[in-house]
């Protein structure tokens, strides 16, 4: 197992067990806006930090973006192996690069 799969397993238990002071277990009462509000947060976080160049704290914001997905995957009942599934579809894709439209800035 790894590690994403262990924190998934934690943070699936403090869903239904009550652990006094748990972070975790907050979010899941608050709710999904909560949930998605800190996961925005988050993403921020990392862009601002790896924009500045800051390798320490880029992976301290990955991190905490990571954990905060991972409250919202058990949330919404979305497992690893799903992502790891669809992932995996998306690597067999070849010649997917989306085409953007061009748009005529003189008219």
């Amino acid at each position: 197992m790894n590690v994403l799969e262990e924190l998934y397993q934690t943070v699936e238990s403090r869903k239904t067990e009550y652990a006094e002071g748990s972070y975790t277990r907050y979010l899941f009462e608050k709710g999904l806006d909560k949930i998605l509000k800190k996961c925005g947060e988050e993403c921020s976080e990392v862009i601002i930090a790896a924009k500045n160049g800051d390798k320490k704290e880029t992976v301290l914001e990955l991190s905490d973006l990571l954990y905060h997905l991972t409250v919202l995957m058990v949330n919404e009942e979305i497992s690893w192996e799903e992502i790891e599934d669809e992932l995996s579809r998306r690597e067999l894709k070849t010649g997917n690069l989306k085409q953007f439209h061009q748009v005529d800035k003189n008219t």
